[in-house]
């Protein structure tokens, strides 16, 4: 496994103490490392309830024999963005959530990722990274 980079051997002892201290369990760091990706926040409308999804998706993947590990996603509503200087910042959102996904992702060796986005400019920014 990808994640195994990250957690096997005696050289990375001090990386599963950092996963020990976050509340991981020697069976969950065998299993695959699955990042769940969640837009969830309070300034979007349709991402209010995304943590619901992100519960079930984590859900899951433990029954399919998986460990999850949720990171989030950053969002702008162009709803209420719009009109005003927040208007420059909307489209580069898409552009700054792929790098972050890209450089979570890569950074933490994860075996698969699950992406729970919402909006337009969420959904293209996770599918790029």
């Amino acid at each position: 496994m990808k994640s195994d980079n990250a957690k096997k051997g005696v050289a990375r002892a001090p990386h599963r103490s950092l996963y020990y201290a976050s509340g991981y369990t020697d069976e969950e760091l065998a299993q695959p490392m699955v990042g769940i990706i969640c837009a969830k926040n309070e300034l979007i409308p349709g991402h209010i309830e995304l943590d619901r999804i992100s519960e079930a998706v984590k859900a899951g993947v433990r029954m399919a024999g998986g460990t999850p590990v949720e990171f989030p996603a950053i969002g702008v509503c162009d709803g209420i963005a719009m009109g005003h200087e927040g208007m420059k910042y909307s489209l580069v959102t898409r552009e700054l959530i792929a790098d972050s996904v890209e450089c979570v992702a890569k950074a933490h060796q994860f075996d698969a990722l699950v992406m729970i986005p919402n909006c337009d400019k969420i959904v293209p920014g996770m599918l790029m990274a």
